[in-house]
């Protein structure tokens, strides 16, 4: 594993980032839900239809953002954050350092294929009628997610023993670094582009795919639909099927889109080092062209596990409003506040003031 940054655009740009990804639970205890997205409450407000998506949505989506959080958690906080501000502690010794890299990528991996299953559900949905009751269920979403976050985890498994420690100091070794059999065994060469291929190439080309599929479907749709409005009744009236279906495609398209974008860098590190047999930069040299794609690749790949749950409050009208109330509600808070106890405490000192000048003037 190569150094992060230690610069001060590194330090911005990761304590935002997980400023930015890890939700404040505080919560509003009149409506019982929490300040961003947080599983219980958001699946709760989700169940009562609150945002208007049928319930296999509402699970990827909230096991997205789960999976999303536990990114931030472990890649940001646990790893590149710790390293600046903290970065010789119990954490930096060689057992603790390999099983946060294993979490991280398990994370990754899960938030990763979550949202190729997610997309496969909506090509199902909007491009397979005859089978969209049967797999389009909240059963079959659960079910899909629990194979998904095990292979996530069970395919990190080896990555535990790619590392070893970097020095030792009294029989503890310290810091991670790549064993140099790791490049040079066939085992671990096949190991590597297996897990660079299912994460993210192999997802990259799936959610490209499928959207292209799923746009050239709707498309047609679309245009068929419109000839026969035409012909009925003139095509005046608003169309609720279409509208639905532009909705569901701008969610659709706005989750993978950004996707495909933020980790196109991270493919291109990759394809950078397999074509040209270099090694993945293990310093932190901010003059090092290798270091500043690699880095690049990792920062804007960090960056998309807090797009999800952006993109759907942007994308969704009730969202939209449900998140308004939840901004909303300190203000609420202090407004209830002062006039509950501090306005009337200002009555009083203001009515005994008064009373002491009559007194005075009295006198």
């Amino acid at each position: 594993m190569h150094a992060p940054g230690n610069g001060p655009v590194f330090a911005v740009y990761y304590s935002a980032l997980a400023a930015f990804g890890v939700p404040d639970v505080s919560k509003n205890e009149d409506e019982g839900r929490n300040v961003v997205v947080v599983y219980n409450d958001f699946s709760k407000a989700f169940d009562k239809g609150r945002c208007g998506l049928a319930k296999c949505i509402t699970r990827y989506l909230v096991f997205m953002a789960v999976a999303d959080l536990l990114v931030i958690i472990t890649a940001v906080i646990l790893s590149r954050l710790r390293a600046m501000y903290f970065p010789v502690s119990f954490l930096s010794t060689i057992p603790a350092c390999k099983l946060i890299i294993l979490l991280s990528w398990a994370s990754k991996d899960t938030s990763v294929w979550l949202t190729v299953a997610f997309t496969f559900d909506r090509f199902i949905a909007i491009c397979c009628h005859r089978r969209k009751l049967r797999y389009c269920t909240e059963k079959n979403a659960a079910a899909v997610i629990g194979v998904v976050c095990a292979a996530g985890c069970l395919k990190n498994v080896p990555s535990y023993f790619i590392y070893v420690p970097v020095y030792v100091v009294d029989n503890v070794p310290w810091f991670c670094t790549i064993n140099q059999m790791y490049y040079s065994s066939i085992a671990w060469r096949v190991y590597d582009w297996l897990h660079r291929m299912l994460n993210p190439c192999v997802p990259f080309l799936l959610i490209f795919l499928l959207n292209v599929l799923t746009i050239r479907y709707i498309l047609k749709a679309n245009e068929a639909r419109k000839r026969l409005r035409a012909q009925s009744n003139g095509d005046r009236q608003n169309d609720t099927e279409m509208e639905n279906r532009r909705k569901s495609i701008i969610l659709l398209m706005a989750i993978s889109g950004s996707f495909l974008l933020l980790r196109l860098t991270y493919v291109v590190n990759f394809l950078f080092v397999q074509l040209t047999s270099n090694n993945y930069a293990s310093g932190s040299n901010s003059a090092d062209p290798k270091f500043i794609l690699q880095e690049s690749g990792y920062m804007l790949e960090l960056l998309s596990s807090c797009t999800n749950s952006c993109i759907y409050a942007g994308t969704q009208i009730k969202f939209r409003r449900q998140l308004k109330g939840v901004v909303q509600f300190p203000f609420k808070l202090i407004k209830t506040w002062f006039k509950t106890y501090a306005l009337p405490i200002v009555s009083v000192l203001f009515s005994t003031t008064e009373n002491y000048k009559v007194d005075m003037i009295l006198k």
